[in-house]
């Protein structure tokens, strides 16, 4: 044998267990999924990877802006996120998304309408809905026995002076403010938002931390009250009885739809599919709400719920108070006026 011919076989053994090595590593049987911490199961993480084969990893994100940096760094290895209204209409526009498959989740039709056709993503041609939520004030009652009811009584009390943490989210924590007096969470208003940065700034020295782990800090006792997600000031008065309390301001709150997507360009993108069919499932959905304790998507599901979940108002308001909640726009050039603020309180 000629050593050409030789080195030509050896070339091309090389390149075909390359080939091989490559085409196993994407069809590997996983999926990647960054997803709000507490905001799925170990119960049904473990049924999703025994009925399909495929594990997921998780990795976690504290703010809808920490995701959206994550991805645009280009090397995060995400396939399916849940990113709230705003942000599906921020990384639409971007060209984050991958289009959905609709023949690949036929659980779609389990969902109910109202939760469909946004004006993030008019046709559901990017995502599909997983869950709700407000944000209002938790107290641990066992340290502070005060009447709260509006966002004044969290940003402006002396007696929480360092004993209360705001979410480490811009447009959740500039809403706040905006809110306390009296505006939209969605102003483009210059001295709107200026008003509410100082509203801030002053808050701040009031402040133990921004934190979005509620759950934790409220448990541990590290502070008094907290801005928090619906959700997870839910889960921390099921971790401590009888102990925290979740109030939706009397000014008013932000509600906010959290949704399935998969990212442009997912090496996994199968997998990536039966992963959103499977959470909108009835069981995961019966799950998510019990366990997350989330607001459910789909059709019917309240009725199915324990009874003390069905009339759980901070999880169910009444129409009188979602009349005061207002979901979080892009405000396109006009974000900028947030970000700003945002740099000057973490920073000043």
């Amino acid at each position: 044998m000629s050593r050409i011919l030789m080195i030509g076989l050896i070339l091309c053994g090389l390149l075909s267990a390359c080939t091989k090595k490559e085409q196993v590593s994407y069809d590997k049987k996983e999926v990647n999924l960054s997803i709000w911490g507490n905001y799925l199961s170990p119960e049904m993480q473990a049924q999703f990877e025994k009925e399909t084969g495929i594990k997921i990893n998780i990795s976690n994100y504290s703010s809808n802006e920490e995701l959206l940096a994550k991805i645009q760094m280009g090397s995060s290895g995400i396939d399916v996120a849940v990113p709230s209204d705003y942000m599906v209409d921020i990384m639409r526009k971007m060209n984050l998304l991958e289009p959905l498959k609709a023949e690949l989740i036929p659980n779609k039709n389990l969902v109910s309408t109202e939760f469909l056709k946004q004006n993030f993503d008019p046709e559901n041609q990017f995502s599909l809905p997983y869950t709700w939520t407000t944000v209002g004030i938790a107290v641990n009652r066992e340290l502070y026995k005060g009447a709260v009811h509006s966002w004044k009584d969290l940003l402006e009390n002396p007696q929480l002076k360092g004993k209360f943490a705001l979410l480490d989210d811009v447009r959740e924590t500039m809403g706040a403010a905006l809110k306390l007096h009296g505006y939209s969470v969605n102003t483009n208003n210059a001295d709107e938002i200026q008003k509410a940065k100082n509203t801030l700034l002053t808050a701040k020295k009031n402040i133990k931390m921004f934190s979005s782990d509620t759950i934790d800090i409220l448990n541990n006792k590290e502070v008094a009250a907290a801005q928090a997600y619906s959700s997870d000031a839910l889960q921390a008065a099921v971790k401590s009885p009888g102990k925290i309390e979740y109030i939706i301001p009397d000014e008013g709150t932000t509600f906010a739809i959290d949704n399935l997507i998969i990212v442009k360009g997912a090496k996994h993108p199968e997998a990536a599919h039966q992963l959103i069919n499977f959470l909108l499932s009835e069981n995961a959905e019966i799950n998510k709400v019990k366990t997350v304790l989330g607001g459910p998507v789909l059709k019917g599901t309240q009725g199915k719920l324990p009874k003390e979940l069905q009339n759980n108002q901070a999880l169910f308001p009444p129409d009188s108070t979602l009349k005061k909640m207002e979901r979080i726009h892009d405000l396109g050039e006009h974000n900028k006026l947030f970000e700003d603020s945002w740099t000057e309180i973490k920073t000043k």
